[in-house]
């Protein structure tokens, strides 16, 4: 099997469950060093212990993105450990409440603004530096469909996840010829634990919207990621990647 990223040294946040475990894992499948991070320190760790079964490197490191600082240590706990830092795939993200926008309540907004969003900008701002102490890398952050289109009951994650195809593209335009590539990944519905609480009828509404027939698995949203993260995708940056099992085509 081709390694493809040999020697190279990356970041996953909210690597502790679903589309971030499943990228980390397939990262250090491909040759990476891979720094663990979320808050949940239990799904972290088991992270930690599938990508050492199967003979991987990682690390593990506390973060709660939505604190500037913390995203701080993460880029310099990378370099610390392994004296680079070639990739990060920023998509640690909550779901938040669920209501209608005039019924949504003030914190909850502002809580998912600053985990799914402003947690972006924290990450590449300390990212992007990193990179450029070996002449560059690749940024990957994951959005969602709905950083394309609207949801009822989720003003707030729909902002969030627009506004991270917003920063995406213009982190790429400011930062493509010291290069470093930035690319945003918009996942349809996948299984991970944010679905975990759907009852059987809501689950059925959402594989009905996806014409594929199906809901999405995180392993193969971690091959788009893997692709983006690695050489193959040189000429890549600044764009949104829908993997969506059709949802968009509708």
């Amino acid at each position: 099997m081709e390694l493809l990223l040999e020697n190279k040294v990356a970041i996953v946040t909210g690597a502790g469950s679903g589309i971030g475990q499943e990228t980390a894992i397939l990262f250090a499948k491909h040759g990476a060093k891979v720094v663990v991070s979320d808050v949940n320190e239990a799904g972290g760790k088991e992270t930690i212990n599938k990508i050492e079964a199967a003979g991987g490197t990682s690390m593990w490191v506390r973060a709660d993105v939505s604190k500037p600082a913390d995203c701080e240590n993460l880029a310099k706990e990378a370099l610390a450990k392994y004296g680079r830092l070639d990739i990060a795939c920023n998509n640690a993200g909550i779901s938040g409440e669920q209501s209608p926008l005039a019924d949504m309540s003030i914190e909850n907004w502002q809580h998912v603004i600053s985990v799914n969003l402003d947690s972006v900008f924290y990450c590449m701002k300390y990212q992007i530096p990193a990179m450029l102490k070996t002449g560059g890398g690749s940024i990957v952050n994951i959005s969602s469909i709905l950083g394309s289109v609207g949801f009822p009951g989720a003003s707030a994650y729909v902002a969030a996840k627009h506004g991270m195809v917003g920063l995406t593209r213009t982190a790429a335009l400011d930062h493509s010829a010291q290069g470093i590539r930035v690319n945003a990944v918009g996942p349809g519905f996948i299984e991970t634990p944010l679905l975990s609480g759907l009852d059987e009828n809501l689950k059925g509404m959402l594989v009905s919207m996806h014409p594929i027939g199906r809901l999405g698995q995180p392993a193969e949203v971690a091959e788009l990621i893997l692709w983006l993260s690695s050489d193959k995708a040189s000429f890549a940056t600044g764009a949104y990647y829908p993997i969506d099992g059709g949802y968009l085509a509708r």
